[in-house]
């Protein structure tokens, strides 16, 4: 079965920049009205109360329309990493890695024997049992597209080994939490935020990987990233959108009855 996080491959292949949604709220109408304006849909487990079965029901919707749905989990345990394949993501962020044998371990956890050791019980991937074959198989392993945040010192330190893992697609900056990880919390445009930034782009960039890039719904943070060479963004989220667009609203009709 074709997953479009193929052409999402594609795409990044090529050069493009992609944006998607953070989507926190669990009623699954976030993703369909999402979907059009965007990219691909990013689902956020580590910071929001999203169940498995909320998340089932959204990505069913993503699958629906045709995007990618790219999971952000709880942590690089099996126990966070294994409903979330089998409920049928596209690809996985795997938040706060700090070492080489984590990741490695992620990237195991993502891949079916012999590549790695993911447990076979894919459900919804196969159709509900109908094209579970060898066939499927390889295909889940070619497919499935495994990142992890890169929001610690140690994980920086350790950078040029963590991006030559095989089976690792991709790394995603999280410079609010790398800047905490610096002792400069939220000064995400200081010098010593930057260069970490920088040397976590090139890194990846040489050795052949894509780099993502989460952050608040500011289109100008969004494009001094690309510039340095990111190429997918989550640029906010629903919450966020719908915070912003109230207070904008409400702000200006109160300006206009004052006039």
């Amino acid at each position: 079965m074709f997953d479009p996080v193929m052409l999402f491959r594609q795409r990044l292949a090529q050069g493009q920049v992609l944006a998607g949604p953070g989507i926190g709220l669990t009623d699954p109408q976030a993703s369909e009205a999402l979907a059009d304006a965007f990219d691909f849909l990013w689902y956020d487990m580590e910071h929001s109360p999203m169940s498995m079965e909320a998340l089932r029901t959204h990505l069913m919707v993503a699958r629906g329309r045709n995007k990618p749905a790219i999971v952000r989990v709880g942590g690089s345990d099996t126990a966070f990493i294994k409903p979330v394949l089998d409920a049928g993501a596209s690809g996985i962020v795997v938040p706060q890695v700090r070492r080489v044998e984590e990741v490695r371990s992620v990237v195991s956890d993502c891949r079916y024997p012999p590549v790695g050791r993911r447990g076979f019980g894919p459900l919804i991937p196969t159709n509900y049992g109908r094209n579970a074959g060898p066939e499927y198989v390889a295909t889940a392993n070619a497919q499935l597209f495994v990142s992890v945040m890169i929001e610690t010192a140690e994980a920086v330190a350790a950078i040029d080994q963590i991006v030559a893992l095989p089976g690792l697609d991709s790394v995603v900056l999280g410079p609010w939490d790398l800047s905490g990880s610096l002792g400069r919390l939220g000064e995400v445009g200081h010098p010593e935020v930057v260069a970490a930034l920088e040397r976590v782009i090139a890194s990846a960039r040489a050795a052949g990987l894509s780099v993502g890039s989460g952050m608040p719904a500011d289109p100008e943070f969004a494009a001094l990233q690309v510039r340095r060479g990111v190429q997918w963004l989550q640029l906010g989220g629903d919450c966020g959108y719908l915070v912003s667009y109230a207070d904008q609203l409400v702000s200006q009709l109160r300006q206009r009855l004052a006039q």
